[in-house]
């Protein structure tokens, strides 16, 4: 499904009345079976932006449109930072979570659970509870549980920041796999430009805020894409533009003080 945002703002009021611009006038297309990165500085609005996708937050200006969606609001599910497990509940418990609230038939949301989990790599782990899984184990029990919704849109929230170098990259793969089989449309959060260009088709620079679209840039790399690309010079170079982008925006910030 392709989303689109028109001229998108968000503004919060805060405690004392007044009010902070977090988005100002976005304008940016997803095409459907899309992987879009978002990145740009700190604070910038870059997770209001997946609240507004997700229908968590209402916009203050403009609109989102998902095209093809007849009536009412398309289904998007949100994977956050932190892994938001239910402690209580198994793998296979937390996988079917979002079927049991659509009210699902119990053999159907027991047989997709399992196709989910056997989807993210975790065979076996089943009866599992989080406290007995590793980060990325966990991190792909939500992502599981994500997917097994069947969303149209999939938004991620910088999924991997809490794992550790080595983790990260398997993760990066495995999250590589899972869009390549599912072609879901992904709108994907990260502060990590190697990452984001890792796995994206398009990247989009947001500026210091209030956020608007800076840039969109295409990766101009070949998929399927493998761990050796990130030793490539032409990488090396890509991520440094970027880089050099956003550095702009926050030395910026920082001067005004923001």
């Amino acid at each position: 499904m392709r989303i689109r945002f028109e001229a998108t703002s968000k503004e919060y009021v805060r405690r004392d009345g007044g009010t902070i611009q977090a988005l100002d006038g976005i304008d940016l297309t997803v095409a459907s079976g899309e992987f879009v990165a978002i990145i740009g500085p700190s604070g910038c609005g870059k997770s209001t932006l997946l609240l507004l996708a997700a229908g968590l937050l209402p916009a203050s200006g403009g609109r989102i449109v998902f095209d093809g969606q007849r009536a009412g609001r398309p289904l998007t599910a949100l994977v956050f930072q932190e892994f938001a497990l239910f402690e209580w509940r198994t793998v296979l418990q937390n996988v079917r979570f979002g079927l049991e609230v659509r009210r699902v038939a119990a053999a159907e949301r027991d047989r997709l659970a399992h196709e989910y989990v056997r989807l993210v790599g975790l065979d076996g782990f089943e009866a599992r509870y989080p406290s007995e899984l590793s980060g990325g184990m966990r991190q792909r029990v939500g992502i599981a549980r994500a997917l097994c919704v069947d969303p149209a849109v999939l938004l991620m929230d910088e999924p991997l920041s809490a794992l550790d170098a080595q983790t990260r990259q398997l993760m990066q793969d495995e999250i590589l796999g899972i869009w390549e089989r599912t072609r879901k449309t992904v709108l994907y959060v990260t502060h990590n430009i190697q990452e984001a260009a890792y796995l994206a088709d398009r990247i989009a620079v947001l500026s210091r805020r209030p956020g608007r679209v800076r840039a969109v840039l295409p990766v101009p790399f070949a998929r399927p894409r493998r761990e050796a690309l990130f030793a490539d010079a032409g990488f090396g170079r890509f991520t440094q533009d970027v880089w050099s982008m956003i550095r702009d925006e926050a030395r910026t910030a920082m001067q005004e003080g923001a």
